[in-house]
């Protein structure tokens, strides 16, 4: 059996239907995810009246759910008024928006010029060691998210990190070890 992926979600009262199809004809009719859709609408409806409303609104629906959801997409493209690349793109540009929830802990390295003439290339390799992963990963037991950001504004204080929206500066091999032993708690 040949499926065509659709183009678009329809709404069917207050549920999303994402349609395949065979030969034209329509095959079967599949809840897309009646929740992540609802919930997202919501959040459109809430906040499309403001002046350029999509980063708002992603903002929102990563709050929500802790990522921006596949199946959110094209019902924000729709809400919009926009194409789903669109989005897309927005999504994909923006390195704080996550595909998938990030663990209980969110580690964000500096790997700017600034922290990397200080040393952050040793302290990121470091922390991957420990942790057992690379940028953009989560370790198994969820516990972490570890993500390269590109300039903390704590230069003078550099190498720095960001734990869970707080900064860390003048990191060393002491501060890495505590910082690890933290999120593994």
């Amino acid at each position: 059996m040949h499926v065509v992926a659709p183009k678009s979600l329809q709404r069917l009262g207050d549920i999303w239907l994402d349609a395949t199809t065979q030969g034209g004809r329509c095959v079967t009719m599949q809840a897309a995810s009646t929740e992540i859709a609802s919930r997202t609408a919501a959040i459109i409806d809430e906040m499309k009246s403001l002046e350029g409303p999509l980063l708002p609104i992603l903002h929102s629906i990563q709050e929500e759910f802790g990522h921006v959801p596949k199946d959110a997409l094209p019902v924000i493209a729709d809400g919009l008024n926009l194409s789903r690349a669109e989005v897309h793109g927005v999504v994909s540009f923006y390195h704080d928006f996550r595909a998938k929830p990030a663990g209980r802990h969110v580690l964000k390295l500096c790997q700017a010029e600034a922290c990397q003439s200080m040393g952050s290339d040793a302290v990121a390799a470091k922390v991957k060691q420990l942790l057992g992963i690379d940028f953009h990963e989560t370790t198994r037991d969820g516990s972490v998210t570890l993500e390269p950001v590109y300039c903390l504004g704590l230069c003078a204080c550099s190498p720095s990190a960001m734990l869970d929206g707080e900064v860390i500066g003048r990191l060393d091999d002491e501060k890495i070890e505590e910082i690890v032993a933290e999120v593994r708690s």
